[in-house]
């Protein structure tokens, strides 16, 4: 929300040197998000002032339309002569009153104004745009055109309070009063000590029989209804500058005198508001859901389909309005300044009879879920949406209404007529009862009955009681719900600067668990290995699942859907740490980082099979262990994975060599990374699973509990996955169950063991078919060497059909024994070799290579 300080001053006196920064500083000690102050017009000069345009000759001889105008700026210039201008602009004619910045005047952007010769002629100053005077959009895209009646030689600087200061604030979502003036206002007072003069304190009119007729037929989504109706506005009433410089200051664009009007009390009183053309309503106004399918074109031209549960305005057609989001095209109001300038322009000229002549204000409140839900189901954000789904003072819809009245009559001439519509559902207001010590035992710090009784009434609280007191909620404040909000606002109002440190005292003896352990293990592993950790969303969409090519019944395709999730593209919980892991690995090789690992070790969420609903736990104590066994037992599983994803170099070329590609194996070897943290014996043997290479794919097993268990795989991404998600060819990955590796592990560090006898090491050649995978061959001479080999390492493959035959292969090892209490002999441990390859001709058909 942008805070103009000349528009604050109105409603509390601020001291005259107070500035944007001192204001600044007062509302973040409040608790509120001051991000910015901008300084408009802090690089500005004069002279700017006020000209009438007395001629303009086209000079036609140039590439582009050029024109050169005298224009009368009065005394501005010290002479009264007129002032001879080059301008290339086509929105004015002779009689128009512009802004002219005269010689030596300098714009934002350091841009200085002399006299100089352009296209032939001197040109002695320069006609301004709204952009050039950085004002902000105006619409016209143009020069500005001030009204007729506006003095020639009037200083523009005064006139379009181009100097001033703003502040931008970051409201958070239970702060929606802070999105209005009013609200921030309130607060400002409330942090200086003065009094504020609220604009919401007018008087207001009671309904009566004769307001334009109102129909609510859902009460839950609309609990109030007000429509006051203004008739005989002026066809060429302007906003006044005064009103579009502050929706300019606001960030908002003005667009003509009654959505203008609208805009500005929205922005003052926070209460959205919308204005039908009366002529184009049909019957009685009323307010439903919408049926299923039906259709609405909102302002912005797009034709949307609605949705049963959509809040909708409607007359006797059928929908004109998306309720709190906005209006419908069937009852826009006509903009005719707008044409009429166009007109001017050299345009299509208009009448006026098609000019919107009559209004119906509509003052509205709404349920906030429905309005946030609508919004967001259409993408349609507006300022109205924003402020309903943040909670809008149900209590100053009249008020708001009667504002617009009282400026449409005073700015664009009109009647207001004598009926008030006002649709009521019944309400009472909220209380709440807190122990006046509530706030002194939150903060641990003494504020005392007074204190806490005048920091709720300044926030708009009526408060009676003494030791325990009942606080009546003010209607602006829906987010103050239990005793504890009410202690916030005591504790905020006194300065969350002026709480006491207190560092907390831990019971001694706790530490990490062994599963934070493993976890922080597994992370140094990985980053001592070249990895670097990536944080991803735990949010995915469902076509990944495609993109991945996983079969149509893989249990990973059974997800856990949001009711409420934060983008529609990904309204599910992860099953897998790889589309994240893949989608930040596209992302930066794409701005040029090609030689990548990445890892990251998280949760993924698994339904389970019986589906429970969740209870909700109590507040005022500690849930008993059987309400947090209850609880858990209705979230999904939440196993923790361990995932890695390589593309490009994984050694990088230079004077040392040539470098080397990341493939399959240091997938593999991330595997085994993890599974040496945990301790556990990691079974690797040929795979095929999803998003891998069928050809160099690893699955990864453990033994838990006497039963092998398979807990993920490794290996290079099918091409056809590579594609689909736009990755670097050849990428790689890996992805392990670290909790099922944790439990089959044992965490029990073990001590290097250094021997004092001498190993003996013999290699075998042994030729096996070609699909005989290497791991059941190692496993076969593991066992068959028996207690006396210490390590096993493959060390060559060899194919060649002439010395080894169609469809077979050499596999080389080398086998290193070694006894833990005597030197082996030479017959020791080319027995043990003997056995060992005996083994494996017996189980996969290996023989020696001669």
């Amino acid at each position: 929300m942008r805070i103009p300080l000349s528009w604050l001053r109105e409603y509390v006196d601020l001291p005259a040197t107070e500035t944007g920064r001192d204001v600044q500083a007062k509302l973040i000690s409040a608790g509120l998000e001051v991000e910015t102050v901008e300084h408009l017009g802090a690089d500005l000069k004069g002279p700017l002032a006020v000209g009438q345009v007395l001629t303009i000759e086209e000079l036609t001889e140039f590439k582009k339309p050029i024109r050169f105008c005298t224009v009368d700026v009065g005394q501005a210039n010290g002479t009264g002569e007129p002032q001879e201008i080059v301008c290339g602009a086509r929105n004015f004619a002779v009689g128009d009153k512009v802004v002219v910045a005269l010689p030596g005047a300098v714009l934002p952007g350091d841009f200085q104004i002399a006299e100089r010769k352009t296209y032939g002629k001197m040109s002695r100053g320069m006609i301004c745009s709204s952009d050039e005077l950085s004002m902000g959009d105006d619409g016209t895209k143009g020069i500005i055109v001030l009204p007729p009646e506006t003095e020639v030689g009037k200083d523009a600087v005064e006139l379009l309070e181009l100097v001033d200061e703003v502040l931008d604030i970051a409201v958070t979502p239970d702060r929606g009063y802070c999105l209005s003036l009013r609200g921030v206002a309130r607060e400002t007072a409330i942090a200086y000590g003065l009094p504020l003069r609220d604009p919401a304190l007018i008087d207001v009119p009671g309904p009566n029989a004769y307001g334009y007729p109102v129909r609510i037929s859902d009460p839950i989504g609309c609990d109030r209804f007000t429509a006051r109706t203004v008739t005989g506005l002026s066809a060429e009433a302007r906003s006044p500058i005064w009103l579009q410089r502050r929706l300019q200051k606001v960030g908002m664009r003005p667009i003509s005198l009654a959505v203008d009007v609208t805009n500005y009390v929205m922005m003052e009183l926070g209460q959205p508001l919308h204005a039908y053309d009366r002529g184009l309503v049909q019957g009685t106004i009323g307010v439903r859901r919408a049926e299923e399918g039906e259709q609405l074109t909102t302002l912005d031209g797009v034709e949307r389909t609605l949705d049963a549960e959509d809040l909708v305005i409607t007359d006797d057609r059928g929908p004109i309005g998306l309720a709190g989001v906005m209006g419908g095209a069937d009852t826009e109001i006509a903009d005719l300044p707008q044409a009429l300038d166009s007109a001017r322009a050299g345009g299509t000229p208009i009448g006026t009879e098609n000019a919107t002549a009559d209004v119906v204000i509509e003052a509205a409140h709404f349920d906030p879920v429905s309005i946030a839900r609508t919004a967001r189901r259409h993408k349609l954000s507006s300022e109205a949406s924003r402020r309903f789904e943040r909670g809008v003072d149900p209590q100053a819809a009249a008020a708001a209404a009667q504002r617009t009245v009282d400026l449409l009559v005073l700015l664009a001439g009109g009647t207001a007529e004598v009926g008030v519509t006002e649709v009521l559902a019944p309400s009472a207001p909220r209380t709440i009862t807190i122990p006046a010590d509530h706030p002194d035992k939150v903060a641990g710090v003494a504020y005392g009955r007074g204190t806490v009784v005048r920091r709720l009434q300044e926030v708009g609280c009526d408060v009676y009681g003494q030791d325990e007191l009942i606080v009546t909620v003010p209607s602006w404040r829906p987010d103050l719900t239990d005793p504890n909000d009410l202690a916030e606002e005591v504790i905020r109002l006194e300065g969350y600067e002026n709480l006491p440190s207190t560092l907390p005292k831990p019971p001694a003896g706790l530490g990490l668990t062994d599963r934070q352990r493993l976890h922080r293990r597994v992370g140094r592993a990985l980053a001592g290995a070249g990895y670097v950790e990536a944080l991803n969303y735990p949010f995915i969409g469902e076509q990944v699942f495609d993109q991945l090519g996983l079969d149509a019944d893989d249990p990973a395709r059974r997800v856990v859907k949001l009711s409420n999730p934060l983008s529609d593209e990904e309204p599910a919980l992860r099953t897998s740490l790889l589309p994240g892991l893949l989608t930040a690995l596209r992302r930066n090789d794409g701005r040029g980082s090609h030689d990548l690992a990445l890892f990251e070790s998280g949760l993924v969420f698994r339904p389970r099979e019986e589906q429970r609903i969740a209870a909700v736990l109590p507040v005022d104590r500690r849930p008993t262990d059987e309400e947090l066994a209850e609880l858990n037992a209705a979230l999904p599983e939440q196993p923790r994975q361990v995932a890695v994803v390589l593309a490009g170099a994984r050694e990088q070329a230079g004077w040392w060599g040539k470098g080397r590609p990341a493939d399959w194996a240091d997938a593999v070897e991330a595997a085994r990374s993890v599974a040496r943290e945990a301790g556990a014996e990691l079974v690797i043997r040929k795979g095929q699973y999803g998003p891998w290479h069928p050809g160099r794919c690893a699955e990864l097993a453990v033994t838990v509990d006497g039963a092998e268990r398979v807990v993920g795989h490794a290996g290079e991404l099918h091409p056809r996955v590579v594609k689909a998600l736009g990755l670097p060819a050849r990428t790689c990955a890996m992805e392990i169950d670290l909790d099922a590796v944790e439990a089959a592990g044992d965490a029990t560090a073990a001590a290097p063991r250094i021997s004092a006898f001498p190993v003996a090491t013999q290699d075998v050649a042994l030729v096996v078919d070609a699909f005989v995978p290497a791991v059941d061959v190692e496993a076969a001479l593991r066992d068959g060497a028996g207690e006396l080999l210490e390590s096993i390492r493959l060390f060559d493959v060899y194919e060649n059909a002439e010395q080894l035959g169609e469809g077979r292969k050499s596999l080389a090892y080398a086998l290193r024994f070694r006894a833990a209490d005597r030197t082996l002999t030479v017959d020791e441990a080319s027995a043990a070799r003997d056995a060992a390859v005996a083994l494996a001709g017996e189980r996969v058909g290996a023989a020696l290579r001669s």
